[in-house]
């Protein structure tokens, strides 16, 4: 007979070195939320990010949570929720803390179970905030090291502005910009040409969520990557034909579980991917590491935007992110 499950929880908030800040606003905290799944001898954790673009806060994903601890079965949980519950930071949360229960009651990695390759180490991108071309430009000089500089962008007046101060202060870098749903479709037809002659290899959610339609007909000089438009699987049909990417964040998937099969299922349709996470401890990162090595873009780099880091953590060494410890996450 299945263990009994029991689920709880903890909210914990981590300063942010400075301001995050993006077209749609800033924050100097990121604010999570830790779950703990426990059969009564081991126990397993997985964290999420409430994110106030898909109307999540603090106080409906612990509402969801509460739910899912009365609900949650013992026979192949993971099914189970995602079946009763739609994707979203709540279920990222248990989904990853099932997994991570899974594999100290076995012995076995997460990557073993879940049919992946063993973890590795990759070249994560670093993100620059949105702020004023010369603080950008400042920021990028700052980060040396850090071949991949991914640019918060979404006020189109001053972007392509932002984007030549960064590639004055960083000629070498591989750019990406990430509009984060802030520009017109006037914006995009505009910008995307200034943004080729500087180099940027990515442009990421130009448009609202919605409004993608209008990308069907467009030749971009650059690839587009879906991210606010795709969360999971079912979102792949509405971004078809649209981009060239997409950005598979676990907390806008689900969990780990979603995520595998969304990776595949982008990978099956020629789609680019991208490994994506929110500011966040490396306790959210370290399940979306199991999908990094298969990713053509990495952004994994949550944790170097805090004050400090929970313990144990990820090691970070410039760009160079190492696979997590598994007493952190995954056995």
């Amino acid at each position: 007979m299945p263990p009994t499950l029991t689920l709880t929880w903890s909210i914990e908030s981590w300063p942010i070195a400075g301001t995050f800040r993006i077209a749609r606003g800033a924050k100097t905290s990121a604010e999570v939320i830790v779950a703990t799944v426990t059969d009564g001898t081991q126990a397993g954790r997985g964290e999420c990010v409430p994110y106030r673009r898909y109307g999540e806060t603090l106080e409906s994903v612990t509402g969801t949570l509460a739910a899912m601890a009365r609900a949650l079965p013992g026979d192949d949980p993971r099914a189970a929720l995602g079946r009763a519950f739609p994707p979203g930071a709540a279920r990222n949360a248990v989904d990853c803390a099932l997994w991570d229960l899974e594999a100290k009651r076995s012995g076995h990695p997460v990557w073993q179970s879940a049919g992946l390759g063993a973890p590795k180490a990759v070249i994560t991108a670093f993100t620059i905030s949105l702020d004023t071309p010369d603080a950008m430009a400042k920021a990028a000089a700052a980060a040396t090291g850090r071949p991949i500089l991914k640019l918060k962008l979404g006020e189109a007046g001053a972007d392509a502005e932002r984007v030549r101060a960064v590639r004055g202060a960083a000629p070498k870098a591989t750019l990406i910009a990430d509009a984060n749903e802030g520009w017109t479709m006037e914006d995009l037809a505009r910008l995307a040409p200034a943004l080729a002659e500087e180099g940027v290899r990515l442009i990421e959610q130009p448009l609202p969520a919605g409004a993608d339609a209008a990308l069907a007909d467009f030749a971009s000089p650059i690839p587009l990557c879906a991210d606010e438009s795709v969360h999971d699987r079912a979102s792949l049909d509405a971004v078809r034909g649209k981009y060239a990417a997409i950005n598979i964040k676990l907390d806008k998937a689900g969990g780990l579980t979603e995520a595998i099969a969304l990776l595949r299922a982008a990978e099956a349709e020629g789609l680019q991917t991208m490994i994506g996470c929110m500011v966040a401890t490396s306790l959210a990162m370290a399940p979306a590491t199991l999908l990094a090595g298969a990713a053509d873009w990495v952004d994994l780099d949550g944790p170097l935007l805090l004050m400090k880091d929970r313990s144990p953590a990820i090691r970070y060494d410039g760009a160079r992110m190492e696979p997590p410890d598994r007493e952190l996450w995954g056995g």
